[in-house]
């Protein structure tokens, strides 16, 4: 087949890189043939486009010259939009380890000022107040995290609201047992 599309992406549709062997190629298509099959309840228009894919690929001059054409248009085509997300999501574990990560800090700049007995470093205490309370607010944003990775039939996840009210239990609790270390 001399003859194809040079926006396909052939490689996608039987599931390979466009680095892959001839042998995963024939793999691909056999996987993707199994499941479009007409016959196995697939779509006909889905397998043209298999048969259609393959048939360009299993010959080594059709998929040489698919290849060039599709690299004279990949340079466009690989431009990375600006709404593309920058980072990707960190995880209930990585909420977790900011959080503690940041209460830490927090309290060991406020320590760190409240036991020096040095006036000129207030600021630093505002600081180290300002750290606290964005790591309570991370804290909150890893158990809500941590509720939202648990499988629906835990019986925690259906307790959101004892969950807050514990939470905030032990910020208060704590706050208090700060205060009361620091006013010593």
């Amino acid at each position: 087949m001399n003859q194809f599309d040079s926006t396909k992406d052939y490689y996608g549709v039987l599931g390979v890189d466009k680095h892959a062997s001839q042998r995963e190629v024939d793999r691909g298509y056999k996987r993707e043939a199994a499941k479009h099959h007409p016959d196995r309840g697939g779509s006909e228009e889905q397998m043209k486009f298999v048969n259609e894919a393959y048939a360009v690929l299993k010959d080594a001059d059709s998929r040489r010259l698919y290849d060039e054409s599709r690299r004279t248009t990949a340079t466009i085509a690989d431009f990375v939009s600006a709404s593309t997300p920058t980072a990707r999501d960190i995880g209930a574990l990585g909420q977790c380890l900011s959080a503690l990560l940041c209460l830490f800090a927090g309290l060991f700049l406020l320590m760190l000022v409240r036991f020096q007995w040095m006036w000129f470093l207030w600021p630093l205490g505002i600081l180290a107040i300002c750290v606290v309370g964005f790591g309570v607010l991370l804290a909150r944003s890893a158990m809500v995290a941590v509720n939202d990775s648990l499988p629906v039939t835990n019986r925690l996840k259906q307790h959101t609201g004892l969950q807050e009210v514990a939470f905030w239990a032990v910020i208060v609790t704590s706050g208090y047992g700060l205060y009361y270390l620091l006013s010593y």
